[in-house]
C-alpha cells in the first residue's frame, strides 16, 4: 500500500449532477434518450430500480467486509504476484497507471480459467493462464462473489442493449463480442488515511473495457472529470450503481462515446468500499468502430485493436513492470 503522504489530491467541486436513470420506466424511447445524453455529455450516470435483489447485494457486503477485516498476514496468503502469473485474488500493492494507490484489493474473474495473451507484440500467439484462487474465510465467500457477479452480468448486458439503441445500431450489436467474455469483479477496500490531502485511493485512470457497473458505499470518493475539465463528485445514493463508459465503448462507438476518466478519493475517519465490475469482451475480440457508424464524412478514428493484447498490457502494466509495452488508445487513433 502507499504511503499516504506520497501524492497530493486536488479538490473536486461538490455538486451532485451526475445523470441518474430510472431502470424500472416501462418507456424504452426514454430510457435510450436518457442514456444517450448521460454518455455524450458524462460518460457516467447511476442507475436505480435495476432489478438486483437488495438481499443478494447485502449478502455480498457482509462476507467481504469479514474477509476484509482479517489480519493482513491472512489476506497474503492470497497476494497478487505477476512473477508468478496471477495477477487477480487479493493485492495489497495495486498500480493504477504504474502509480501506488492508497488501497487493498481483492480480484474475483466469472470464469474458472482464463487464457490471455503473453505479449503485446504483433504477431504473438503466446497464451499465459491467469491463475485465480480461493480464501477459506469467509466460507460463503465464493458463493456471494460469484452470485454477485452474475447479477451484475445481467445488469451489464441490460446496460449494453439500451447503449447499442442510442447509438442507432440493433439492440443485440455487441453481444456477440461478449460470449467468450473475461469479465471481472473486484473488491476495494481503502482504510482511513492520515492524511486524505495526499493521497488517492486510485489516481486517475479510464477503463479498459467496454462498460464498468460500481457499487459504492455511504463514504463516497468517487470523482469523474467533466467534459468541462472540472473533477465532480458522485453522490452516494443507496441501493445505485455507477455506470461508466470504458475504452472499448469508445472505439466501438467511434468516440461518440467517451471512456470516462475517474479517481477516488480517501477518509481520515472511516474505511471505504467500492466494488467496480468490469464488463469485458472476449479476449480474441478485435476491437473497431462500428461500420454503421462510419461513412466517408465520419470516418473511423481508431484503427482495429486486439482486446487481449490491449487488456494485457494494462492489467501487467498495473504492476510496476518495466518490460511491458503499456498500450492505451492514443495508439490505435487515426490521424486526421
Amino acid at each position: 500500500m502507499a504511503d499516504c503522504d506520497a501524492a497530493p489530491a486536488l479538490q473536486a467541486n461538490e455538486v451532485n449532477d451526475v445523470p441518474v436513470i430510472d431502470l424500472s420506466i416501462l418507456s424504452a424511447a426514454y430510457l435510450v434518450a436518457e442514456i444517450r445524453d448521460a454518455c455524450e455529455n458524462w460518460g457516467v450516470f447511476q442507475v436505480i430500480n435495476h432489478g438486483v435483489p437488495l438481499e443478494l447485494q447485502a449478502k455480498f457486503e457482509l462476507v467481504m467486509k469479514k474477509f476484509f477485516a482479517q489480519p493482513v498476514a491472512e489476506k497474503r496468503k492470497l497476494r497478487k504476484d505477476v512473477d508468478v502469473e496471477n495477477p487477480y485474488d487479493y493485492g495489497y500493492e495495486e498500480f493504477v497507471e504504474n502509480v501506488d494507490d492508497w488501497k487493498e484489493v481483492f480480484d474475483f474473474p466469472l470464469e474458472k480459467e482464463t487464457m490471455m495473451p503473453a505479449s503485446t507484440g504483433d504477431g504473438e500467439r503466446d497464451m499465459r493462464e491467469l491463475i485465480h484462487s480461493w480464501p477459506e474465510y469467509p466460507p460463503n465467500f465464493r458463493e456471494a462473489c460469484e452470485e454477485y457477479g452474475r447479477e451484475m452480468e445481467k445488469l451489464s448486458y441490460r446496460l449494453m442493449e439500451l447503449i447499442c439503441l442510442s447509438l442507432g445500431v440493433q439492440r443485440q450489436r455487441l453481444n456477440g463480442f461478449f460470449k467468450d467474455h473475461c469479465n471481472m469483479g473486484r473488491i476495494i477496500h481503502c482504510p482511513p488515511c492520515p492524511t486524505p490531502h495526499a493521497a488517492l485511493g486510485t489516481h486517475r485512470h479510464t477503463d479498459v473495457g467496454a462498460l464498468t457497473v460500481l457499487s459504492q458505499d455511504d463514504v463516497g470518493g468517487l470523482e469523474v472529470l467533466r467534459r468541462d475539465g472540472e473533477w465532480v463528485q458522485v453522490k452516494f445514493i443507496p441501493n445505485a450503481y455507477v455506470v461508466n463508459v470504458g475504452d472499448m465503448l469508445e472505439v466501438w462507438s467511434n468516440k461518440k462515446y467517451q471512456s470516462l476518466v475517474h479517481r477516488a478519493k480517501v477518509n481520515s475517519e472511516r474505511e471505504r468500499f467500492s466494488v467496480p465490475f468490469f464488463f469485458n469482451p472476449a479476449l480474441y475480440v478485435v476491437v473497431e468502430p462500428l461500420e454503421e457508424l462510419t461513412d466517408e464524412e465520419n470516418h473511423a478514428k481508431y484503427r482495429a485493436l486486439h482486446w487481449g493484447k490491449y487488456y494485457g498490457s494494462r492489467k501487467y502494466g498495473n504492476f510496476k513492470n518495466p518490460d511491458m509495452d503499456v498500450l492505451r488508445l492514443n495508439n490505435f487513433m487515426v490521424s486526421e
